[in-house]
């Protein structure tokens, strides 16, 4: 892996898209023998995003075919966003590519009074691109 991507991440509610303030959004990547790998943990601005995030990926020329000598064609990584009264969201396997930003929406959905954003989580999977 010698590419570098970059990931974007903006944190809202509502088809409205209004921006969720001090959100905390973590980061992780998925290391050797399945471990999680901490990558960040940072929380949103007044506009709900974070600081873009360098990730490393595979090289370009690995990125153009579907599998290059057994590896897959971009790295990936899971990104968790949570704040109080709002279900906490988990997006499993954001694909990065080398040379690329990757922009991640992230919806988060208000709770019910009294409710906990740790009681409940969405999580949605990122299906792999089609080369």
């Amino acid at each position: 892996m010698d590419g570098i991507g970059r990931l974007s991440v903006r944190v809202y509610t509502s088809r409205a898209q209004i921006p969720i303030e001090g959100a905390t959004v973590v980061v992780t990547g998925k290391g050797k023998n399945g471990k999680l790998r901490l990558l960040s943990i940072q929380t949103t601005d007044s506009s709900g995003a974070i600081q873009p995030i360098e990730i490393a990926a595979p090289k370009a020329v690995e990125s153009t075919e579907p599998e290059h000598n057994g590896l897959s064609p971009f790295a990936v990584c899971d990104v968790w966003a949570e704040h109080p009264g709002f279900a906490m969201l988990v997006v499993e396997d954001v694909q990065i590519f080398p040379g690329v930003e990757t922009f991640q929406a992230m919806v988060l959905s208000p709770l019910a009074e009294g409710d906990s954003s740790l009681m409940e989580t969405d999580v949605q999977e990122t299906p792999a691109q089609n080369l």
